[in-house]
């Protein structure tokens, strides 16, 4: 009698820990599922689909941070192109004129003052000339906040008779603003000033 309590105790502490060790394994396999799962849908959040031509492509979501050098060269050469994009069309100017005002602050606007006091625009006009711009290489310092840049670029002024090419190398800051649909990195170019702008070659046209 007293073996076969022995045998029963037994067999109930062997029960009793199976029975342990299979909750314990239950939770910890739980909350591994758990722990899979929303590291799951934290990677899924930071990736967007786009539709395009009727093919889904992946996007990925990333910090602000991490795109500011690109973003800010981007802002600068979007300036630059707009500002010193001309045709000899009043409606041309002033469409890329306040485009590329809206992304830099009042030392833009003065600059843009004294061009158009000086006649500058005027004469584009009325001699037919059109200028281009070609951004070559945009530094950023994002060491330091605001960010300074300066901007290498080469001014194509394209007349009747003859092409002129002016070296153009600018400065200035670049300082957070909130993004909309008229600036969309979301920078403000200040303290903007122009370092060089000398002639470089002129060629005739054919």
């Amino acid at each position: 009698m007293f073996s076969k309590m022995k045998n029963i105790d037994t067999a109930f502490r062997h029960v009793r820990s199976f029975t342990t060790v299979v909750v314990v394994g239950s939770i910890i396999l739980s909350c591994f599922a758990m722990y899979k799962s929303f590291a799951l849908v934290a990677q899924m959040q930071d990736k967007v689909y786009i539709l395009a031509n009727g093919k889904a492509l992946e996007a990925y979501a990333s910090d602000r941070k991490d795109n500011i050098p690109v973003e800010a060269r981007d802002h600068v050469m979007t300036f630059h192109k707009l500002f010193f994009t001309l045709d000899p069309d009043d409606k041309v100017i002033k469409t890329n004129i306040t485009k590329a005002l809206y992304l830099a602050d009042d030392s833009a606007k003065r600059i843009y003052d004294d061009l158009k006091e000086n006649g500058y625009y005027s004469g584009i006009i009325s001699g037919n000339i059109s200028q281009t711009l070609e951004v070559d290489s945009v530094a950023i310092d994002i060491n330091k906040y605001p960010y300074h840049f300066r901007c290498y670029a080469t001014q194509n002024i394209i007349r009747t008779t003859s092409i002129a090419h002016r070296s153009l190398i600018t400065e200035g800051n670049l300082r957070n603003v909130s993004r909309s649909d008229n600036n969309p990195h979301g920078f403000l170019v200040e303290r903007w000033n122009t370092v060089e702008n000398r002639d470089l070659s002129t060629e005739n046209r054919k």
